[in-house]
């Protein structure tokens, strides 16, 4: 029987160990030591920004929204298109979200719908606190327009670039563009440490505000640091798994070329079957392909995105849809969204397909196989 093939694995190549043991050997365990030091130190040479090392990008995006002082009743924009754990610190803070559509062209945060809504709330003097801003698989959203809105209003920008490390925007990283950025460093990411996450920002003091709040709040002169006089969180990011990170850093330009390598072999291997196509790629940056995302149309492939789905799991191969759009959501139905058409088209239609950068070519042609056969049993040709 096939072996699974998975949608998106963790991808070591061994000298991560070499790393890890070091850690061991200093037995510098906890959520400081020199290995946490050093890829921060790292990954702000490589954006130019300071970076803070933390447990998740969740975690990062809670405390990006706190340096933005978003608190109880305030309104967040973000798109609709994303995964929970973009929305759910909004919460965490007692805002409210306002989730806005995608732009088909990229399926990231439509900017002429966020430019109307910012007139609309600004005649009601209704502006919001901030808006999150999401690069959706790996792409880079239309940060020039978006930018210039928000400064219109003077409204802060967090980039959630959770998919997006080493994307571009204008040959700039995208995370550097806002008040705050924030990325993963998650199992299934591009690099990972298995968990972890990573807040950067223009604003040294922020990055060490963030710092400050994610070990506990500790107050700095307090004999034995345990003295508090503001709310923290356990949320730094350990020693040894900053090791890995580091490790992972140093082959970020490789992991990405091996993603996009793989979404073009998809792209070229399935170009001659109708009703499928690649997730669009805009011209204005580099998007990393974190993963290889397709829209299918149904009466000219034959079969619809949940179909195809099941047929390729039971051939071992491990799908999913893009992202259930956060207004269609239980948790968030009773929140306003601004249009919400295209991002549950996307949803309908879009599939992810195994995207792991040590994806080997005849797993990957083996996929490719399998669509086309769904599409010749359905279409009976």
């Amino acid at each position: 029987m096939q072996k699974r093939i998975y949608l998106s694995v963790p991808h070591m190549e061994g000298h991560e160990v070499g790393l890890v043991r070091k850690v061991f050997n200093s037995n510098w365990l906890s959520t400081a030591g020199p290995d946490l030091e050093a890829l921060e130190s790292a990954v702000t040479r490589r954006l130019g920004i300071p970076a803070l090392g933390v447990s998740s990008c969740t975690a990062a995006i809670h405390l990006g929204l706190r340096l933005l002082r978003v608190g109880p009743n305030d309104e967040v924009l973000t798109p609709t298109l994303t995964f929970v754990g973009s929305c759910n610190p909004i919460l965490y803070q007692g805002g409210k979200p306002i989730f806005i559509d995608s732009d088909p062209t990229t399926w990231n945060l439509d900017p002429n719908l966020l430019s109307d809504l910012m007139a609309t709330r600004a005649r009601q003097n209704r502006l919001p606190k901030a808006i999150i801003v999401v690069h959706l698989f790996g792409q880079s959203a239309d940060m020039e327009p978006i930018l210039s809105i928000c400064a219109r209003y003077d409204v802060p920008v967090l980039e959630d670039a959770a998919n997006a490390l080493g994307a571009t925007y204008h040959d700039r990283p995208v995370g550097t563009f806002g008040d705050v950025g924030v990325y993963s460093l998650g199992g299934n990411k591009i690099i990972t440490c298995s968990a972890g996450g990573l807040l950067v920002s223009s604003r040294k003091e922020w990055v060490d505000k963030a710092c400050f709040w994610s070990t506990q709040a500790r107050d700095p002169d307090s004999l034995h640091n345990y003295v508090h006089s503001e709310v923290g969180y356990n949320y730094r990011l350990s020693n040894a798994l900053a090791a890995i990170a580091r490790g992972q850093l140093d082959v970020l330009p490789l992991r990405i070329e091996q993603r996009r390598a793989v979404a073009f072999r998809y792209r070229d291997g399935l170009a001659h079957i109708p009703g499928i196509e690649i997730m669009p790629q805009a011209p204005y940056g580099l998007h990393t392909n974190w993963l290889s995302c397709f829209l299918i149309d149904e009466k000219r492939f034959g079969l619809g995105q949940p179909e195809l789905i099941r047929f390729l799991d039971a051939a071992n191969i491990e799908t999913r849809p893009v992202w259930k759009p956060m207004h269609t959501q239980k948790l968030y139905q009773s929140y306003e969204c601004v249009g919400g058409a295209v991002a549950e088209d996307l949803h309908r239609r879009g599939i992810c397909l195994p995207s792991s950068s040590n994806l080997s070519l005849e797993d990957q042609q083996f996929v490719i196989d399998r669509i086309r056969e769904a599409h010749l049993r359905a279409t009976g040709r």
